[in-house]
């Protein structure tokens, strides 16, 4: 019956049963995710989305959305027979904006294809991610992405300057005027990022643009440890108007990004720890940041796009290279600046004896654990957690929740914030259809 009615709104040709094309979308990229979808509908735009949301309400039919399942904590992911709304279609490109700096684009649209459409109007998105090839601006909005230019421009949220979404009954939200000052009552839209498809699906995006960079300059730092890592940023933060990028990783990631791509590291020389900067102008800046710090054991430096391109692919690299070893257990997580030094010892010793490769965000605090060979995840995400949430940080940086860590959300958020979240839900979604299990437990 579903499916007949389904079919009605988005064409037979669009809802897919054949377990062999259901299988794409019942696990995450890493494979550490798994469910079982009841089936997969495709919609092509909002309309057909309320149709599809009305049927599945009137039917009390849950929904997983799911947009380029680059998600890495099984927030897009089916679990129990639930229906999943792929949002692949809704990836139009609308016109660019030039007097407000901003364009309206569709969920599924991949950041790449945006970075290419506002380009050719010499502006630029600020958000940049390494999945830009797959990940969609709907799950980036959902999830609140950060990646590798928070320093300069923010992460998602910053860039949202409105959305239409549809809700869980197929009553549709639109807030697409985008306008800069609106002084109306709650932040609908500000509700919706983060939430991870939870509250609504998010089926349109305005964004924010930024003026496109002319010039680029890429250094990739050799340092002692991440103290020193953490003194050079410093430096480059109050030296450096225009720095984008404060990404750090680890010898042995790097030798193992080598390995797989087949590439050759930025020194002849083995260092324990690698900053790359990013900054937005000429290298004046950053030689000077270099020639005047003694944290500096050895440094490559990149304008030209190739000589760029080939210093990011060693941290770009990390997480391709770690999926090529097995199933990894993914922690994204946060700590203030002040604890980076002891949260990084502590993660060691936690870990060992898995192996451990990291990688982040270092401006943010933001690592990125990636433990092959855990003896028992559950238990070594819990440890970690505590961790994270006894030096003041938080258990998802940029990831989201998801169903992975649901259980772990108290670590970080108060009795009153929860009860205040699990009231929101039921306000948007009294029947806790959409994406049930994630973000908050059911």
């Amino acid at each position: 019956m579903l499916e007949s009615t389904l079919a009605a709104v988005v064409g037979r040709e669009q809802v897919l049963t054949d377990p062999a094309v259901l299988a794409g979308f019942e696990t995450d990229w890493t494979g550490r995710f798994r469910g079982r979808a009841r089936l997969v509908v495709r919609p092509a735009d909002a309309g057909e989305v309320a149709g599809v949301l009305r049927a599945c309400h009137d039917a009390r039919i849950p929904v997983v959305p799911q947009g380029g399942n680059t998600g890495l904590v099984g927030g897009g992911v089916p679990r129990d027979g639930e229906v999943v709304l792929s949002l692949a279609r809704l990836d139009t490109l609308g016109p660019v904006d030039p007097v407000a700096a901003q364009v309206t684009v569709g969920a599924g649209a991949t950041l790449a294809a945006v970075h290419r459409h506002v380009a050719a109007a010499g502006l630029e998105f600020g958000v940049d991610l390494a999945a830009r090839d797959s990940a969609t601006i709907g799950g980036m909005v959902s999830t609140n992405a950060g990646g590798l230019r928070v320093p300069r421009w923010g992460s998602m949220r910053a860039q949202v300057a409105g959305l239409a979404a549809v809700l869980a009954d197929g009553r549709v939200i639109s807030r697409l005027a985008g306008l800069p000052k609106d002084s109306t009552g709650y932040d609908l839209t500000g509700t919706l990022v983060g939430s991870e498809g939870t509250l609504a699906v998010v089926t349109a995006v305005r964004l924010r643009l930024v003026p496109a960079t002319r010039r680029w300059t890429t250094a990739t730092i050799a340092v002692a440890d991440i103290v020193a890592a953490q003194r050079v940023l410093t430096a480059a933060r109050v030296e450096v108007p225009g720095l984008t990028s404060a990404e750090v990783f680890y010898d042995d990631g790097l030798r193992l990004v080598c390995e797989h791509r087949g590439i050759a590291p930025p020194f002849p020389t083995a260092y324990p720890v690698y900053l790359l900067l990013d900054c937005a102008g000429d290298a004046d800046p950053l030689i000077s940041v270099l020639a005047g710090s003694a944290e500096v054991l050895d440094s490559a430096i990149a304008v030209d796009e190739p000589a760029r391109r080939a210093l990011w692919a060693h941290r770009e690299g990390h997480t391709e290279a770690v999926n090529a070893l097995g199933v990894p257990l993914k922690l994204d997580v946060g700590v203030p600046a002040a604890a980076v030094a002891a949260f990084e010892r502590e993660l060691r010793s936690l870990v060992a004896p898995a192996r451990l490769v990291l990688f982040g965000h270092l401006a943010e605090g933001n690592f990125h654990a990636n433990v092959i060979g855990a003896e028992d995840p559950e238990e070594l995400t819990g440890a970690v957690l505590r961790a994270v949430a006894a030096h003041g940080g938080t258990i998802s940086a940029e990831h989201g929740v998801g169903t992975a860590k649901a259980r772990w959300l108290p670590l970080v958020r108060s009795p009153v914030e929860l009860s205040l979240m699990a009231e929101t839900k039921r306000a948007w979604d009294p029947g806790g259809l959409l994406n049930p299990g994630v973000l908050l437990q059911r």
